[in-house]
């Protein structure tokens, strides 16, 4: 991975997009947050205010972490082998809070709270998961 954090974080959605634990566009993210799965959702800066608004709309009622990314639309889309993308759902607890670390690293005062939130909640899942291996 790239040394530059922005990068780093770019790279991490990208392969989440290609394990499929990522979740891209309005309708995506809507349906991804209604079954519960996603964890974060990530808004490129220059999404419009009303793609905020729906992000936020569609989490209402459930946890997911919701984080303006310092990237473009094309940025963000480029990533994800699609032109354009103004929000992102990732699905998986531990690319969730690795992507949200990178983020701290590039800006601790911005991201640095909801990283270690994100980390904590993944942290608590894989414990729940270990424990009920350990019971199977």
């Amino acid at each position: 991975m790239a040394n530059d954090p922005k990068s780093a974080f770019l790279q991490l959605l990208g392969l989440a997009r290609r394990a499929g634990r990522a979740e891209l566009g309005e309708d995506g993210v809507g349906a991804a947050l209604a079954a519960g799965k996603g964890r974060v959702v990530f808004l490129a800066a220059d999404a419009a205010e009303n793609s905020a608004r729906r992000a936020a709309h569609f989490n209402e009622g459930h946890h997911a972490v919701i984080m303006r990314a310092p990237c473009s639309k094309e940025e963000l889309g480029s990533a994800c082998g699609r032109a354009s993308c103004a929000m992102l759902a990732v699905t998986e607890s531990g690319l969730a809070a690795a992507a949200a670390e990178k983020l701290a690293q590039l800006d601790p005062e911005r991201y640095g709270a909801d990283a270690a939130l994100l980390a904590e909640k993944n942290a608590r899942i894989r414990t729940r998961r270990g424990k009920k291996r350990a019971r199977n």
